[in-house]
Formats: C-alpha cells, structure tokens, sequence
C-alpha cells in the first residue's frame, strides 16, 4: 500500500544578483511529495526556532526536501553521512515545539 502524501510545487524565483553585469536567471520549477504537511511544519518552524520568518522558511523546507529525498533513497549511500545527523535535527525541532505547547 502507498503512504498518502502531500504534493507541492516548488519554485525558486531570483530576485537579485551579487553584480549588475550578472543576469538573473529564470526561475526554477519542480514537484515533490512529502509525507508530512509542509505549511504546517514552516508554520511552526516560525512560532518555535526564533528565526525571523524568510529564515524559518528556508530551514524547514530545505530540510524536509532533503529529508524525503534520504528516506526514499534509504539504500543510496551517498546519503549515509547525513542520516543521523537528520534524523537527531529533526527530533531536537519536535522537542521546542513540545516546550512551547
């Protein structure tokens, strides 16, 4: 049986370069699935890291893209050195969520 999963769109739209004879690239498009609801997680991301609200985003969308993509590849080494470091991030951001409930 497939696990249900959430399905987003996930663009990447250049703002700004780092020199005016650079030219800004076009965005960049893609899906991904995530087991969890990722909305949800940058909501509480934002009530709980004290990061300010664009840097919370990144952090928890960064990590639960990264994150699918080791579980899914669970037999892909190249992902062995991130694994627990992961998984012990993970369970250090569910634990300030618990102590600001």
């Amino acid at each position: 049986m497939t696990k249900p999963t959430y399905s987003y769109r996930i663009t990447v739209t250049p703002t700004g370069v780092p020199k005016q004879d650079v030219t800004l690239r076009p965005a960049l498009s893609f899906d991904a699935t995530c087991h969890d609801d990722m909305i949800g997680i940058v909501e509480r991301a934002r009530a709980t890291t004290g990061l300010n609200a664009d840097e919370a985003a990144a952090m928890a969308v960064g990590l639960k893209l990264l994150g699918e993509v080791v579980l899914r590849e669970k037999h892909n080494t190249l992902f062995d050195p991130l694994r627990s470091g992961i998984r012990d991030f993970i369970a250090g951001l569910k634990a300030l969520g618990h102590r600001e409930a």
